[in-house]
């Protein structure tokens, strides 16, 4: 007679001889308690440091915009200080050592003469010209922002000497200060437009989920023409109304706007998906009950719901809006000298025969590359942190 029970008289029974830790459980279980306690931001926060390259970029973006604070002081010349005597200078390489003897940092002075067949300035080291770099020193005068006047530099050329690290321009200006200062101008319009930009974006996306009917309509009818016209010829076409007698400083608070207005499409779209289906939760239905005015319900209880992909989709807007900036100077209507930013800098390369004979003037380039590369890596590292539940 057969039956179906499994034989279990060969099989082995294995005993563990590790010693017994009373204490290994509950190590194991306040571990646990830890990860089930943890607040929303913590579990973010633990998600974010998993993702090595997100952790990074946000490194080079906190640097790189705490800069902007010390511009004037990062910067070993006066955003005006000109050279003429050192017009289309090529960069200077940093030395340590000379003649088999350690130094310290220190470059060597420039000899210039002119190339008749080609006019163009030709500039030779002269190895007997040692001119160390300063650190922490007093050099060009700068007002700090503005407000009171200064010379204090974190490293300055030797007396009656230079240091053209990225060369300088037609003008003699040194390319590197240029670029420091117009950090200030392109990362901080990225950050006044996304300000703007989460704002119409929150409230009319808000407004289009929670009521529906007629204000939905128009609020998806508006991004739709918006989003329907192609996007660098608008901000041409906007920006050429832009009068040509504005100051510097109202055609930098006119290039943010511009670049917000076109820009919260994407977010008010995103908000609105996001309160069509949370209104119906449980919680909300509650707090309606209890007497709550719309405007609490949105801002309390349905936006800190979904706060962390607002953050996400902002911080994957900035690079967009330094780019359109950095185009529009580019093609001579956005920012005008004497503002100075990245795209300005690239204006002055636009003539091929220069950068041939010139290539440093196109290395303004690389700062906006650096950024918004940075910006991606750490706006996708921060969106996959965004649901630490997955």
């Amino acid at each position: 007679m057969s039956t179906n029970q499994p034989d279990t008289s060969h099989t082995r029974h294995y005993i563990s001889t590790a010693k017994f830790d009373p204490h290994s459980a509950e190590r194991l279980t306040a571990e646990q308690e830890k990860y089930f306690f943890a607040s929303r931001r913590q579990l973010m926060w633990w998600k974010l440091k998993r993702h090595k390259l997100a952790v990074f970029s946000g490194a080079i973006l906190l640097i790189m915009y705490a800069s902007t604070l010390v511009s004037e002081l990062i910067s070993p010349y006066n955003l005006h200080t000109r050279h003429t005597e050192y017009i289309y200078a090529p960069p200077q390489q940093v030395h340590f050592f000379h003649d088999g003897t350690f130094v310290g940092p220190f470059v060597y002075g420039y000899d210039y003469q002119l190339n008749m067949e080609n006019l163009k300035r030709e500039y030779t080291e002269n190895f007997q010209k040692v001119h160390p770099l300063r650190f922490f020193c007093s050099g060009d005068e700068y007002q700090f922002w503005g407000l009171f006047e200064a010379d204090f530099h974190f490293f300055c050329p030797d007396e009656n000497a230079t240091f053209f690290v990225f060369g300088t321009d037609r003008l003699g200006r040194d390319v590197f200060s240029r670029i420091i200062y117009g950090a200030r101008i392109s990362l901080l319009i990225g950050l006044g437009g996304i300000i703007v930009s989460l704002f119409l974006g929150l409230l009319l996306g808000g407004l289009a989920g929670y009521y529906g009917g007629w204000i939905d309509s128009s609020v998806q009818r508006t991004i739709e023409i918006i989003r329907s016209f192609p996007e660098l010829p608008l901000w041409m076409a906007l920006s050429a109304i832009l009068p040509v007698t504005w100051s510097p400083i109202l055609v930098f608070f006119g290039i943010t706007i511009i670049l917000a207005l076109l820009d919260w499409t994407g977010l008010a779209r995103a908000v609105r998906s996001k309160l069509l289906a949370l209104r119906e939760e449980d919680y909300c239905t509650a707090a309606k009950l209890m007497g709550a005015k719309p405007g609490r319900i949105i801002s309390r209880h349905l936006l800190p719901g979904f706060s962390s992909h607002i953050i996400a989709s902002a911080t994957l807007s900035i690079p967009g809006m330094i780019l359109g900036e950095t185009a529009l100077s580019f093609l001579g209507l956005g920012l005008r000298p004497p503002i100075t930013s990245w795209g300005v800098l690239l204006n002055e390369a636009q003539n091929i025969n220069v950068v041939a004979l010139y290539p440093w003037l196109i290395l303004p380039v690389l700062p906006v590359i650096v950024i918004i590369l940075a910006f991606n890596f750490f706006g996708d590292g921060l969106r996959d942190a965004a649901d630490p539940y997955k």
